[in-house]
């Protein structure tokens, strides 16, 4: 069995090797990130909105209680710091990578997901009507008795992504992931019963669900939307971790899968290197008995004679 070493595998030893290997990932990232920012560069589809479906949508236009700025801070780069103390501890680059990839896989795509929905849905907000007819004057069409927004164009644009809530499901992509991390790190599932522990865990989650409440709070979203954004966060936030680490009950819970394959390969090679250095010593031993064995029967004759 390999022997673990702890702190023999750095960013100055091992970084570059790590990134070098996975490199077509952080290419597939940058992408993500492209997408994320053509898809809301986009128009989203207008759905209709008739005089009648108006009344759930006259909620007032507020100020967000969390800035759309403020959630790669708490979502991607919050998880950073602490898996950077951890690393500081550890000094195990391959849990350091891997953990920083697979959040970044898992917002991404959560983004990637939750922005093409939303184009494609067009759902209004809460408070679409403000955002249509800031001076509170309706106008509709004469034929198709659809609304005629006479509002700023950006905010009328933002007033057709109300499915699923992005907050939410960024919140939940990051936030669930760390979960994920603390608890393979803490071994929450040890089977000793330490209560503590969940409560650690279950932090980040609840901060998540917080954030998605302050959406339906300040109106820009109905409740609907806040779900189905926790639904895909988790989602990916499960997929993407569980590539990258074992289970949190695993007994090799608390590293990636790497880290074990590297340990693996560098037994094989042990192993590999003693067993033919076993054969050589054989080999050696052989050719000295083949050798030493005429002279004994020369020296036997000799000495008869």
């Amino acid at each position: 069995m390999a022997k673990i070493m702890l702190g023999s595998h750095t960013i100055k030893s091992h970084g570059c090797k790590v990134a070098r290997e996975h490199l077509s990932d952080w290419i597939i990232l940058v992408l993500l990130g492209i997408v994320i920012i053509v898809l809301n560069i986009m128009e989203p589809f207008h759905r209709y909105i008739g005089p009648d479906m108006l009344t759930d949508l006259t909620f007032p236009l507020f100020q967000d209680t969390i800035p759309i700025w403020a959630v790669p801070i708490i979502c991607i780069l919050v998880p950073i710091c602490i898996f950077t103390v951890y690393y500081y501890f550890r000094k195990d680059v391959y849990d350091l990578h891997h953990a920083i990839l697979g959040i970044g896989f898992s917002c991404l795509v959560t983004g990637v997901t939750t922005d093409s929905i939303k184009n494609a849905v067009g759902r209004p907000r809460p408070n679409f009507f403000h955002r249509c007819f800031p001076d509170g004057k309706p106008k509709f069409d004469s034929v198709t008795k659809d609304v005629v927004c006479h509002g700023i164009k950006k905010i009328i644009k933002e007033g057709y992504k109300s499915f699923p809530s992005g907050h939410t499901s960024w919140s939940f992509a990051g936030l669930t992931f760390l979960a994920w991390y603390l608890s393979g790190k803490i071994k929450v599932f040890d089977r000793r019963g330490h209560v503590a522990k969940l409560c650690l865990v279950f932090l980040p989650i609840l901060v998540a669900i917080l954030i998605g409440i302050s959406r339906v709070d300040d109106y820009w979203h109905h409740w609907t939307d806040v779900f189905a954004g926790a639904i895909i966060g988790i989602f990916f936030a499960s997929l993407s971790y569980l590539h990258f680490f074992p289970y949190p009950y695993d007994d090799n819970g608390w590293a990636p899968h790497a880290y074990f394959r590297m340990l693996a390969e560098r037994s094989g090679c042990d192993t590999t290197m003693t067993q033919s250095g076993s054969r050589d010593m054989l080999d050696n031993d052989v050719e000295l008995g083949s050798t030493s064995k005429p002279h004994h029967r020369n020296r036997g004759s000799t000495d008869s004679e």
